[in-house]
């Protein structure tokens, strides 16, 4: 089965939130729709604006639990690598 990690955040430079999920789509979905309780919820994490496929769900949880260890200026780094500006990359599906 396939995975996504992807973050989520309030705004540029705003709480992060990173997460894994097997249907980035439907999950992306419920963060904006305030769906499930938690830390994104509570903080407003509804913007997705970085994410990376893996072909194996496995390897998408090792893959978040690394990012999650790592500091806050590495994860900006990583976003900006990707989305310079920020901006949702959330299209309604993929």
């Amino acid at each position: 089965m396939a995975g996504h990690v992807y973050i989520m955040a309030n705004r540029r430079n705003g709480t992060l939130y990173t997460g894994v999920t097997g249907d980035l789509a439907q999950r992306v979905f419920e963060h904006k729709n305030g769906l499930t309780p938690g830390f994104a919820s509570r903080h407003g994490c509804r913007r997705l604006v970085w994410y990376e496929e893996h072909f194996d769900i496995r390897d998408a949880i090792t893959r978040e639990k690394t990012i999650k260890r790592w500091p806050r200026r590495w994860k900006i780094e990583l976003i900006e690598a990707m989305n310079p500006d920020w901006n949702e990359l959330y299209r309604g599906s993929w």
